[in-house]
């Protein structure tokens, strides 16, 4: 356990995601400028067990926070800076990689068509870009797998599933290599 005595509840976060909410681990997620209904919703799935992650880390920690702490972490989070693109490597140029992301293709919706609404009616999608393009790769594979299920109605899930496995790495490096818009949640 974590002697947190002292602290805000979103420095304890910030141990491992980062005080300006730009982890330096591909394997913690960037929350800097992220919707706070999606960071509450996963906060309390990792708590319920309804999602899981490598090593338990999210699980345990859970524990150590205060539930009536969360909107007060979401909105500290929401409120930073989002994250600056990743530089873009070669895989992340391919044009179906755009195309993916921006339109879609043959029965695969555009991701941004969830992940850059702004209807409060999909509160729950993340925003993507300029996210680790490791997380992201990670992420689409554990939807794909069936090892991480709790997008609602499997959406996640379906889309992931139909993915091709070689789309996979240059789609996460082009939205890595995106600038996010300014949005308000």
């Amino acid at each position: 356990m974590i002697d947190t005595s002292g602290m805000q509840p979103w420095e304890t976060c910030g141990l491992c995601h980062s005080l300006d909410g730009i982890s330096r681990m591909p394997k913690f997620p960037k929350l800097a400028g992220q919707r706070p209904a999606y960071v509450i919703k996963q906060f309390r799935d990792f708590h319920s067990g309804t999602r899981e992650n490598d090593g338990g880390q999210m699980q345990a920690i859970t524990t150590e926070i205060d539930p009536n702490a969360l909107p007060a972490i979401a909105d500290y989070f929401a409120r930073l800076a989002p994250p600056e693109p990743v530089s873009p490597s070669d895989a992340g140029s391919r044009p179906s990689a755009e195309q993916l992301f921006r339109q879609g293709r043959s029965g695969i919706p555009a991701c941004l068509s969830c992940h850059g609404s702004t209807d409060p009616d999909v509160p729950l999608a993340p925003w993507l870009e300029a996210q680790h393009p490791e997380y992201l790769v990670k992420q689409l594979q554990d939807f794909r797998q069936g090892k991480r299920g709790n997008d609602p109605g499997g959406v996640m899930q379906t889309i992931a599933s139909q993915l091709p496995e070689a789309d996979i790495e240059p789609l996460a490096a082009y939205i890595a290599a995106q600038k996010r818009p300014e949005r308000t949640p």
